[in-house]
């Protein structure tokens, strides 16, 4: 029996938001007889909903899913760390009752932490320094901490967002403690072997603009489902990293009465264009991923179709 023969298989749907992950996952579980686990960091918060996406029962089809709306929206800090360990006992669990894995989400820190078995736990966190670095984020915000980060370890920079404010402080944090940047410390951690014989699709689109459609659309059907609504009992409610989601902050102005609901709409439309260029960015960076073009195949068939075709061809069943 070779090495790949004792891996676990999986099957990676990774994409930008609106790109369709989520019906791919449920087409591809309903072929081989998978279950999905989700790599979303806003889709394991309860109560958020229409914002994150959340996929609700007609969607699911009846497929398993996991790691889906199980973390409380007033828990301070759900790390990659707490993610990772999660997600692996859940996809072994899957594994052992004879089903296939479908990792799904556009995360891509939390799919690379899977996939490539990344380990964040060997340095541990030092209160007074997280103490200090929450307080200037406080005072000076989630831009102005990326900034820092920048300056010390671009390349993780680059691949983030002010909205990320826990890794951007986790990353600060490492550099402190260790005097070498996060990105690094991933590369070394990645010599050490995955669980997993991983086949790894991307949902992509020829026509960028395509994709961008999809993300205007979306955001008016949320509107239409309640997102306004839903924004103002989460900004009432929570605060932290809930608040942080997009679809939340953008409408924060309207919320207090210092803009327009037309103003912040645009606002989280652009916004979510951006996010999904900087998803693409990270993905793109990983040659193993099967990229399949959405705006290419005439219907969903032919989608599932391309990516059966990959999974096959990669061997990993």
């Amino acid at each position: 029996m070779g090495q790949r023969d004792t891996k676990i298989p999986l099957v990676v749907v990774a994409g930008p938001t609106a790109s369709g992950k989520t019906a791919l996952a449920v087409r591809l579980a309903q072929e081989f007889g998978g279950e999905v686990v989700s790599a979303d960091s806003m889709q394991v918060y309860q109560q958020m909903q229409i914002a994150t996406a959340k996929p609700d029962a007609s969607e699911m089809q009846g497929v398993p899913h996991h790691l889906i709306d199980f973390v409380p929206p007033d828990r301070t800090s759900f790390s990659v760390v707490d993610y990772a360990r999660l997600a692996h006992k859940t996809i072994r669990e899957v594994h052992q009752r004879g089903k296939l894995p479908i990792l799904a989400g556009g995360t891509g820190l939390y799919i690379q932490a899977v996939v490539d078995n990344l380990d964040f736990t060997e340095i541990r966190s030092d209160p007074a320094v997280r103490n200090e670095l929450q307080s200037l984020a406080a005072e000076h915000g989630g831009q102005y901490m990326l900034d820092l980060l920048q300056q010390i370890d671009p390349e993780l920079a680059n691949r983030l967002h002010p909205g990320n404010l826990g890794r951007i402080l986790r990353a600060l944090e490492v550099y402190r403690l260790t005097g070498i940047p996060m990105s690094e410390h991933q590369r070394r951690s990645r010599l050490k072997p995955s669980d997993y014989a991983p086949c790894m699709l991307g949902i992509g689109f020829y026509d960028r603009q395509v994709l961008y459609d999809r993300i205007n659309l979306r955001v008016d059907q949320m509107l239409e489902a309640g997102l306004v609504e839903e924004a103002r009992q989460i900004s009432r409610i929570y605060g932290g990293t809930a608040r942080q989601a997009i679809g939340y902050k953008e409408l924060q102005p309207y919320l207090d009465g210092t803009d327009s609901l037309e103003s912040c709409v645009d606002r989280l439309k652009q916004v979510t264009r951006n996010y999904a260029k900087r998803q693409l960015t990270w993905f793109r960076r990983d040659a193993r991923i099967e990229w399949l073009l959405a705006d290419r195949c005439k219907n969903q068939d032919e989608l599932v179709a391309l990516a059966k075709n990959a999974i096959h061809k990669s061997g990993i069943l």
